[in-house]
Formats: C-alpha cells, sequence, structure tokens
C-alpha cells in the first residue's frame, strides 16, 4: 500500500474570521471568551465582539487601509488577542513578531513586511522594546504603545464591506535556510480552519476552557488558540505573559481548564514543579503537545499525573496553518506516545521519496507532503521560494521525514533540513551563521543541534577564527546578546581549525553533532525515545 492518505471529510468554513466572531458572539454572548489571568481581564464573548469592533474602526480611523499590514510585538496578553481579532475585522493583515526578537531580526521584519504599524509594550522584565525599536531605524508610520493606545481608537473609521476568506490575513516569519526569514501568508481559511478541525480532533465544545501558555505569536497560540476558540466558542485561558510553569498550574486550577497546550518541556516543567501536588488539576481532559519531539515517558506522565487522558500530539509547520497530522483525542496510548497521528480532517498527506518525487510504499522513509485547504499563499514577495516549497500540483513539501504506518499514523524520522527545534523554537543553523559572520573576527562558522533533556535541542556553534585573532565564548555569547532572539544565542562554543568534509568539500555536520554528543557527554539525551 502507498503511503498516501486523506483525512476524514469534514465542512469547512467559508467565513472570515470576523465574521465568525460576530456568529460566535451572538450564539452565546454571555459565555466567558477570554480570561487574562495575569492581567486580571475577564471578556464575554459579546464584549469581546463589541472591543474588537471598537478597534477595528480605530485601526482605519489611523488612515490604515483593508490589505495594510499591522505589526504586534509583544508577549501574551488580552491586547494580542483583541488585536489579531481587530485586524481580520478590518481586512488588514496581522504580522505576527516573536517578542525575543532584538534590533537586528526587528529591523529586517519590519522593512520586509512593509508594515505601517506596530504594536507594542514599552518594556518588561526582559528588554525596553522602545530603545529596541529605536535602534533599528526602521519604526514604521504609526508606532502604538499599548500603554498609550487609547487615544488611538477617538478616531474611529468605517469598517469595509464585505471581505473574501481567502484573503490574507496573518504574515508569520519562519527562518530560512538561506539565512532569511521568510513571511509566510496565511489567509481567513486557511488558519480559521484550521484551528476548527484542530478543536474537532479534541472533541472542544463551548463549554471547554483552554489554557495557552505557548506564545501568541507562534501559530500554537494565535490559530490553535485564539482561533480554535473563536471557531468553538471555548474559553480562551492566558496564564502569563510568557511561559511559567507555577502561573500555568495555578491558572489550571483557578480557572477549572478542561485543556492545556504546551511543548515538551513546558510539561517537564510544570510536572516538576515543587508545588506540583498543590494544584487541583482534575478538571483537565485533553489538550496539545507539539512544537517539538515528545518524550514518551513525559506524555505517559501528563495522561496519569495531569489527568489528560485525551492528550494529543500534534504535528506541522507555519507553512501549513500549521497542523498536518494529529492523534485524535480517543486514540490509544501506543498511537500517542510513537506516532505523530494521522492526517488531520480534509488533508492529504504522502510520503515522497526524495530523489524522484514518487509515493513510496507505506513503512519506507521519504519527504512528508501535504496538500489540502491548510497549505498558505506563499511566502511574502517571495515566488521562487514559494514555488520551491509548493509544486505545480499544489503539494507542499515540509522538508521533514517521515514514514506512514500501515494504520495510517506518522512517524517523523528525521528532517532532510537541518533545522534546530529548541524548545518548540524553529531555528536554521544558517540564519545563525549568517549573523556571526559579521563578526570580524570570524572566518567561518558552522551551527548544529545536539539533543538535550530539557528542550530537546540546544544550539552548537563550530567557530574558525580569523588569522591572529582572539576571542572567548563569553565574547562571542556578548556580540549575540540583544541582537538575536535569545534562543539562538549558541549554549555550547567550540574553537576549532577545520570542519569534518567530505572529498568534494562539504561540511558533514552528522559528523559534528556526533563528536559534540561524545565530547559534551550528551549520550542519555540522544537515547531519548520520541514519538
Amino acid at each position: 500500500m502507498q503511503s498516501s492518505a486523506r483525512g476524514p471529510s469534514s465542512l469547512l468554513l467559508d467565513t472570515t474570521i470576523g465574521d465568525q466572531l460576530s456568529i460566535t458572539a451572538a450564539r452565546d454572548p454571555d459565555r466567558e471568551a477570554l480570561v487574562s489571568c495575569h492581567q486580571r481581564v475577564r471578556l464575554t464573548w459579546g464584549e469581546l465582539d463589541e472591543r474588537v469592533t471598537h478597534w477595528a474602526c480605530g485601526l482605519l480611523g489611523l488612515g490604515l487601509v483593508p490589505g495594510d499590514r499591522v505589526g504586534v510585538w509583544s508577549p501574551n496578553c488580552w491586547e494580542w488577542a483583541v488585536l489579531q481579532l481587530a485586524c481580520a475585522r478590518a481586512g488588514l493583515v496581522l504580522v505576527n513578531v516573536n517578542p525575543a526578537y532584538r534590533s537586528h531580526e526587528l529591523s529586517y521584519v519590519i522593512r520586509k513586511s512593509r508594515m505601517r504599524a506596530l504594536f507594542l509594550w514599552e518594556s518588561d522584565h526582559r528588554a525596553n522594546y522602545r530603545n529596541i525599536l529605536s535602534q533599528t531605524g526602521a519604526e514604521p508610520e504609526w508606532t502604538v504603545y499599548f500603554e498609550e493606545g487609547r487615544e488611538y481608537w477617538r478616531a474611529a473609521g468605517e469598517l469595509p464591506g464585505p471581505l473574501d476568506c481567502h484573503d490574507a490575513v496573518n504574515i508569520q516569519y519562519t527562518s530560512g535556510t538561506t539565512g532569511s526569514p521568510k513571511g509566510v501568508l496565511l489567509t481567513h481559511h486557511n488558519i480559521l480552519n484550521n484551528g476548527l478541525l484542530v478543536g474537532r480532533q479534541m472533541r472542544i465544545t463551548a463549554q471547554d476552557r483552554i489554557c495557552v501558555p505557548v506564545p501568541l505569536y507562534h501559530c500554537f497560540g494565535c490559530v490553535m488558540g485564539v482561533l480554535a476558540c473563536v471557531a468553538h466558542g471555548s474559553t480562551l485561558v492566558l496564564p502569563n505573559w510568557t511561559f511559567d510553569a507555577r502561573a500555568t498550574l495555578d491558572a489550571i486550577h483557578q480557572e477549572r481548564a478542561t485543556a492545556v497546550y504546551g511543548v515538551p518541556a513546558m510539561f517537564i516543567a510544570e510536572l516538576e514543579h515543587p508545588e506540583f501536588a498543590r494544584f487541583d488539576v482534575a478538571s483537565l481532559r485533553t489538550g496539545i503537545m507539539a512544537g517539538a519531539p515528545c518524550p514518551v515517558e513525559v506524555m505517559r506522565r501528563v495522561v496519569d499525573q495531569m489527568h489528560c487522558r485525551e492528550m494529543t500530539i500534534a504535528y506541522g509547520q507555519t507553512e501549513s496553518s500549521p497542523v498536518i497530522t494529529m492523534s485524535g483525542a480517543g486514540d490509544d496510548l501506543e498511537v500517542r506516545v510513537s506516532t505523530v497521528g494521522a492526517a488531520l480532517a480534509e488533508t492529504e498527506v504522502k510520503i515522497a521519496d526524495r530523489d524522484n518525487g514518487s509515493t513510496v510504499e507505506r513503512g519506507v522513509q521519504g519527504e512528508l507532503c501535504t496538500r489540502g485547504y491548510l497549505v498558505m499563499r506563499g511566502y511574502d514577495g517571495e515566488a521562487e521560494a514559494t514555488a520551491k516549497a509548493i509544486d505545480a500540483d499544489g503539494w507542499l513539501h515540509t522538508g521533514d521525514l517521515a514514514v506512514m504506518r500501515e494504520d495510517g499514523n506518522c512517524k517523523i524520522t528525521g528532517r532532510a533540513k537541518d533545522m534546530i527545534i529548541r524548545g518548540g523554537e524553529n531555528v536554521y543553523p544558517r540564519e545563525i551563521e549568517e549573523f556571526l559572520y559579521t563578526n570580524p573576527k570570524i572566518a567561518d562558522v558552522h551551527v548544529v543541534g545536539v539533543p538535550d533533556l530539557r528542550l530537546g535541542e540546544c544550539i552548537s556553534a563550530w567557530v574558525r577564527l580569523r588569522a591572529d585573532a582572539e576571542m572567548t565564548e563569553e565574547e562571542l555569547r556578548e556580540f549575540c546578546r540583544g541582537r538575536i532572539a535569545h534562543f539562538k544565542v549558541p549554549k555550547y562554543i567550540r574553537f576549532v581549525d577545520g570542519f569534518p568534509m567530505t572529498v568534494t568539500g562539504k561540511i558533514q555536520k552528522f559528523k559534528m553533532r556526533e563528536e559534540e554528543i561524545q565530547r559534551l557527554g550528551l549520550e542519555e539525551a540522544a537515547r531519548v525515545a520520541t514519538a
């Protein structure tokens, strides 16, 4: 049997995000829609719908017009979710900016996205964002600080006429193998339906309360979190600005959450928290573990100790809105700990031979490809890169290696690209390498991912200095701090005279990784079983 499958048939929504919000609010206006625990804010669906309209009119009142890009550079807060929905209602395209970005990355995204407005907080315990923005030399026309933003809603514009659900509504930047992040263009139809189908896979209803400690700037938060709630009328619970294990446990306890999201490192932190036993998490039923390979024993503990008997595993990427495959709430434990599930509803999946593109037999490794409503419109302004990712038949090539079992469930076996997944953050070595090349002391550098028990992978950089140059590990880390996101700063740095190569001069990164595992004593982490 060939490694191809199509998920179950399911009715898709042909509404825009703004219209679906109105439908949900009209159906259950007094039910809680959004709880921001750290801000002590609660909004019902009726209140959320009204506030979203107010903000949408305010955005247009600034002078923005449908199709314009609006950036949000912020940790998790109720304002993030309202802005996301307001942009959708106003016909604007939201540009998600990772709050860990610093001047180098921020400058690139502002220019590349052509955003006309940027929403942010002035500062928090991690950084002074006003200062970082000033260092970019690339401020958009309107810079709106959430602390001061009330004045912007006075000059209200009028909402546009009917919008098309196939219009772009979101741009999310994914690190590129060429070293420059690419903007993934996603439509209302893409992401609203992905949220809908992900929720159905978890058996989510309006009675569920979903605790979302994952970042909203990522698809995990803004699609699988915000839009799943919009589609199903569930309550979105934000525990904190950024992930905090205790705050997450407290939110589950206080808000009687029935579902919780996270990458494996988050679940590990919650389970290992010294006060874990103090919190009542028995209200939990389901959730999603995704963003990184899931250790088998962690899943077992989540099911047993966190009462998540219907915990699911999801796999995907930003270019696919994001979820491609997912285990079901009723799947047995073996499926959930050994695979990343089967094709989501209305989703085609095939495993293709990397050399000739033919569909391989089940049980044979190849590249996982997907087709359907979920495939991005393309990379913003990059037709050539889009053509490489999406073939003439509409198949999105993920770059991930996988095997499809006889039962249709898939197991990710590796990555054709050399992407590193650090605690749920996708990092391409080439992006870090090109940044490090800007240091005048560095002659050559190559970056690999090495196994890590807590984060899944960490970053190791092999550096060859220029003749007569000297540098310490701390000096190199200091060069990175404040210029690239903290999760891209190498944990391990090794100064070398050369690199393992093939006879044709190609760098053998797998040998670098093997040598680092042995040198750093990471054999235990390398043996961790993952789905």
